[in-house]
């Protein structure tokens, strides 16, 4: 039996393929798991859409803190908010995106992995932490999606955002052929 481990792990190794990708993560249980509870998308206030697909991404405009009780995270970073607070922010921006997601695409199990993530932190202009307030979104994106919600990242900074929002996200999902 030893043999038979370690001759597919020598496989594996070989062909470059990691136990992870082996592993199927079915995001719509993680979901449920986690215990989040996605919204209901609002349709947009202005001429532009939540999410654009094209060929086999798909782009999700920028999205807001969502409370679960209605409104927005709002402050600043940095004056209003702790760094804790704005990963918080973060969190809820990321399940108001895998909203819009499930909304456009019917099934979270259509994603093949999560491309790219832009977030813009609300914040006085001493603030640094940026990295840490967008790991709300990013560390959301892994627990439900494993290895395929690791993405490349932007973390800045900003003077103001919509409404004073504490934090805006937009990003790019490829979806299964």
């Amino acid at each position: 039996m030893k043999t038979i481990i370690i001759c597919i792990s020598a496989l594996l190794l070989f062909t470059g393929i990691s136990h992870a990708q082996q592993t199927k993560i079915d995001p719509e249980a993680r979901i449920k798991e986690l215990g989040i509870q996605l919204i209901t998308p609002t349709p947009p206030i202005a001429n532009y859409l939540k999410a654009v697909r094209v060929g086999n991404l798909v782009y999700l405009s920028g999205h807001g803190p969502d409370k679960p009780e209605g409104g927005q995270v709002t402050g600043k970073l940095g004056r209003d908010l702790t760094v804790e607070q704005g990963r918080d922010a973060a969190r809820l921006v990321g399940i108001s995106l895998l909203s819009t997601l499930k909304a456009e695409v019917g099934d979270l199990n259509k994603v093949k992995r999560i491309v790219k993530v832009f977030g813009m932190v609300n914040a006085v202009d001493t603030f640094t932490q940026h990295p840490k307030v967008i790991n709300g979104c990013s560390d959301l994106m892994v627990q439900v999606f494993g290895e395929n919600g690791k993405h490349a990242r932007c973390a800045v900074g900003m003077n103001s955002l919509p409404n004073n929002i504490a934090v805006e996200i937009d990003m790019i999902v490829e979806l299964k052929k």
